[in-house]
């Protein structure tokens, strides 16, 4: 059985959640006392969810509100998971100028004018907190037609056309070469793309952590449905200390 950080065991009720007086989210559960859903550290990936300019600056087109806030923890478990060379994958949206492959609800907008992670623009980029060198920019080409954007040993640029990162991608297929059974989620915006994407990985019977201080939008209800399907829930310090 793999070490369990101190604490992480000793919740009375294993469905319990933990807010702090700022409100965000810390929560332990059982995922951790399961043989089948502990999180494996020798096996996983970070998945980063639309971390773009576009989604995550204050003024940006389409700001989701408290996604630059958690910037500086998403930062930290890119370091971490480079320094413990384990994958990262960065998965992104590309809306065309003609909103021809947006979401349904988003195409009259798009297709009307407005404008967000056009490919070529400035705000489609990855975030430069979360870049695996300064200069990383985003192969719209390259993404748009499915295939996966190399960006550093063990770390991809991977494009979605929909809510999660599973479909219509080659993200499963790059999880099963790289032996990866364990996937880490952090990102905007909780109520649609990361909560998509836990789902898709559930079906796939892969084990899971969503980290709570680094995902924009999440709320308790959601954490408590997360909790009943087997995702570990835990902020990023317990993160990295799980990763170490």
């Amino acid at each position: 059985m793999q070490d369990i950080p101190e604490g992480w065991k000793s919740f009375p009720d294993r469905w319990a959640l933990r807010s702090n007086l700022t409100g965000s989210i810390s929560c332990y559960n059982s995922a951790v006392d399961d043989d089948y859903t502990r999180p494996d550290p020798r096996h996983a990936a970070l998945l980063t969810i639309d971390v773009q300019q576009d989604f995550s600056r204050p003024g940006a087109p389409a700001e989701i509100p408290g996604t630059c806030e958690i910037l500086p923890q998403m930062q930290q478990l890119a370091r971490a998971f480079r320094e413990a060379q384990r994958p990262l994958i960065h998965v992104v949206r590309l809306y065309l100028p003609d909103g021809s492959n947006a979401d349904l609800c988003r195409r009259r907008a798009i297709a009307g004018g407005r404008s967000m992670v056009t490919p070529g623009d400035a705000g489609a980029e990855l975030v430069p907190e979360l870049r695996a060198f300064p200069d990383t920019r985003l192969d719209a080409a390259l993404l748009l037609a499915g295939r996966l954007q190399a960006v550093a040993p063990g770390e991809w640029l991977m494009y979605k056309p929909r809510w999660g990162a599973f479909y219509q991608t080659p993200l499963e297929g790059l999880l099963r070469d790289l032996q990866v059974n364990t996937v880490v989620i952090a990102g905007c915006n909780f109520p649609n793309c990361p909560r998509a994407t836990v789902y898709e990985a559930s079906e796939r019977d892969l084990r899971m952590v969503l980290v709570t201080d680094a995902v924009s939008g999440l709320y308790p209800r959601g954490s408590q449905e997360l909790q009943r399907i087997g995702v570990a829930l835990w902020d990023t310090a317990a993160c990295l200390q799980w990763l170490t």
